[in-house]
């Protein structure tokens, strides 16, 4: 079965960098668009960062473009989300998701185009 999981969150002081893994199985990586989205609370889920199949195309938020990097390694079936200068309004439980169709040309944040997600991981910007 599908099963994407994440690590790397955490505690940082702001300016600080973090890098977040989502190691994912049970379907053929190298085919599938991923993205990461993140909940703050009392907030609805928004997406961060997204990459294509081909690793051709990236879509950022525009609150982490500049900031933010996402990268896949298809070999490792793994997607990283490399974030710099954290900001307080970057704490939220970041999830990757994997969307629904194989060599998709969408590139973004709908979330009904995406079919699994991962249970989450808590980055906390503080100091």
């Amino acid at each position: 079965q599908v099963q994407l999981v994440e690590s790397g969150g955490g505690l940082v002081q702001p300016g600080g960098s973090l890098r977040l893994s989502c190691a994912a199985s049970g379907f053929i990586f190298r085919e599938y668009n991923m993205a990461w989205f993140r909940q703050a609370p009392g907030k609805e889920r928004e997406g961060v960062a997204c990459i294509s199949s081909s690793d051709t195309s990236t879509y950022y938020d525009r609150n982490v473009e500049g900031r933010f990097t996402i990268t896949r390694d298809d070999a490792e079936s793994t997607v990283y989300l490399q974030m710099n200068g954290l900001k307080p309004e970057d704490t939220a439980v970041y999830y990757c998701a994997k969307q629904r169709e194989v060599y998709n040309d969408y590139i973004g944040f709908l979330t009904r185009m995406y079919d699994y997600w991962g249970q989450g991981i808590q980055v906390t910007v503080s100091s």
